[in-house]
């Protein structure tokens, strides 16, 4: 007993050090910072819609000075359903938010330990959970960045890749136990696109070197299919977000920022900048992009433990390579002499920034670190070494992990109209102007003719009016249109393209369209698209059939227990 117990310890070790940090957040309102604000308000519409019966949640009615905006179709929801679950618990949204930043803060520490233990051992695994969650970038997104959906994805991509390990370095062959590592790299892939759609692609790049070196270096070709194979269901389970996310994003103006060369005036200016011990809350040239003093100078241990260790550690020596390749592509990568790749390669230019690239830093340090600790041979050493690490961190980066102040604002203000879109515009639909400039004078006006109009129902995505007219009259809902917005006048769906109107220069992007003299009921419904709606179904279909797989494993299980008995 006694000794199952112990094995517990790292991980409990690493779950209480992961508290230090997080100390700001227990603090009474929000932490100041670039995005935090917006990201309450994009969670205030997102419960919004669910509790008008969205399951799956793009329209932020209150958005965009009451005129509404598709940004939740195409900014990763993970984050916004965790929080939204916390809201209905009873949480105000401020710390529905600051809960997700600081559990998914503590996950990451967790599933790091877990795939380092695996590959290396308890004590690596702690160091590199110690690592992974202190390094400067973390706390840039935390408490100067705000940005949840980078810090989140953060918790899911080492569940991924200790999946990825168990499966190649475990000796059981068999199809269930092959099937439950691959429903766990299914599912946590599926997180992870869900939490931030660019980073996924940069930690699924790692995972995928990562992955070959695991098999060339035992040649199990069967689980190599499988790791593919749970690497693409988990795109499936996560096609009813990325899907639309992608095709229906031209119909946006997201070419404003993720376009053009805006990318080339955010590249990291010196290289001395990744180890100057620097630290700013201002934006993009003002953000630390240091690695950490620390890091550095575990990763200088690392090369010698690695170089000392060759001939023994030959899988090691081999994550070891392919980690620093990554490791140094990531820094390349924030440099302007890169330049030519970012232009070649011109997907990479969504990514915005170029320092996104220190997630993939932040990722190969901590393992690169890790290495260091098998100079040590001796356990209570070990112990010492990482108590010791733990403390330089402390002191050298004790200063990072402070909020720059606090706002307090009450859940009203963030469910009531809000003045942004809560992204930089790249959502908002092409036939709109960027950004709305002021609320609009009622839901619904007369443009011309003259008519009565009561309004009988309200949710985010469904309006429904009496309109009662004494001509043929215009009329105009101010509300943007986006391909999904369908008007019906006495359940008759008007044919988008020719009876509804949203391109008019004077009212750009809103929907205007007659109404006939008389009494007539106008419903505006925002529906799925045959797009969305197929991508649904495609993701309901996978999380089906993995529930089933997990029902029947599960039978296995006990039925394989009640005959051994």
């Amino acid at each position: 007993m006694q000794k199952k117990l112990y094995k517990f310890i790292p991980l409990i070790f690493v779950i209480i050090v992961a508290f230090v940090p997080l100390f700001d957040l227990f603090h009474s309102g929000l932490p100041l910072t670039h995005d935090g604000q917006d990201h309450v308000a994009r969670i205030a519409n997102f419960y919004l819609a669910l509790q008008d019966g969205s399951l799956i949640p793009r329209w932020g009615a209150n958005l965009n000075w009451g005129f509404g905006h598709p940004v939740l179709m195409f900014l990763y929801p993970f984050p916004s359903y965790i929080a939204s679950l916390f809201h209905f618990l009873g949480f105000s949204l401020v710390d529905s938010l600051k809960l997700v930043f600081g559990l998914s803060f503590i996950a990451s520490g967790i599933g790091m330990f877990f795939w380092i233990n695996r590959l290396i051992g308890a004590y690596a695994g702690v160091l590199a959970a110690i690592l992974y969650m202190f390094a400067p970038y973390r706390f840039v997104n935390l408490y100067v960045r705000g940005a949840i959906g980078e810090h989140v994805s953060f918790a899911f991509i080492p569940f991924v890749l200790f999946f990825i390990t168990k499966l190649f370095l475990e000796k059981n062959n068999s199809i269930k136990f092959i099937s439950l590592i691959t429903s766990g790299i299914a599912l946590f892939t599926a997180g992870l696109i869900l939490s931030h759609n660019a980073l996924s692609m940069l930690f699924l790049a790692f995972a995928l070197a990562y992955t070959l070196v695991l098999y060339f270096y035992n040649r199990n070709l069967k689980k190599l299919i499988f790791t593919f194979a749970g690497v693409v269901y988990g795109f499936l389970l996560s096609a009813f977000f990325w899907i639309p996310a992608y095709i229906e994003g031209k119909y946006t103006l997201r070419d404003i920022v993720t376009g053009g060369n805006e990318y080339a005036d955010r590249f990291v200016i010196s290289p001395l900048e990744f180890f100057a011990p620097s630290w700013s809350y201002g934006i993009t040239g003002q953000l630390s992009v240091q690695i950490g003093l620390v890091h550095i100078i575990l990763i200088i241990l690392g090369i010698y433990a690695i170089y000392k260790l060759r001939k023994k550690e030959k899988l090691n020596s081999k994550v070891f390579l392919i980690t620093f390749l990554f490791f140094i592509l990531s820094l390349f990568m924030m440099l302007k002499e890169s330049n030519f790749i970012w232009s070649a390669i011109t997907t990479l230019q969504k990514f915005q920034f170029p320092w996104r690239f220190l997630s993939l830093t932040v990722l190969t340090s901590s393992v690169l670190g890790a290495y260091s600790i098998l100079l040590l041979k001796k356990e209570n050493k070990k112990i010492i070494g990482i108590v010791i690490i733990f403390l330089s961190i402390i002191l050298f980066y004790g200063t990072y992990w402070r909020a720059n102040g606090f706002l307090s604002k009450e859940n009203a203000f963030f469910n009531d109209i809000y003045y942004s879109t809560t992204d930089t515009g790249e959502s908002s639909p092409i036939w709109s102007i960027r950004f709305m400039e002021e609320e609009p004078k009622a839901h619904i006006e007369i443009l011309n003719g003259k008519a009565l109009i009561q309004e009988t129902f309200r949710s985010s995505v469904r309006h429904e009016y009496i309109v009662l007219a004494e001509n043929k009259t215009r009329i105009k809902e101010n509300t943007l249109y986006f391909p999904g917005w369908n008007v019906y006048i006495n359940d008759r769906k008007l044919d988008t393209s020719t009876e509804v109107e949203f391109q008019d220069e004077l009212h750009r992007g809103v929907m205007t369209f007659y109404v006939e003299t008389g009494e007539s009921k106008v419903k505006l419904i925002f529906e799925d698209t045959k797009l969305r709606t197929v991508s649904n179904i495609i993701s309901l279909c996978a999380f089906v059939v993995l529930i089933l797989l997990l029902i029947y494993l599960y039978l296995i299980k006990k039925n394989n227990e009640k005959n051994i008995y």
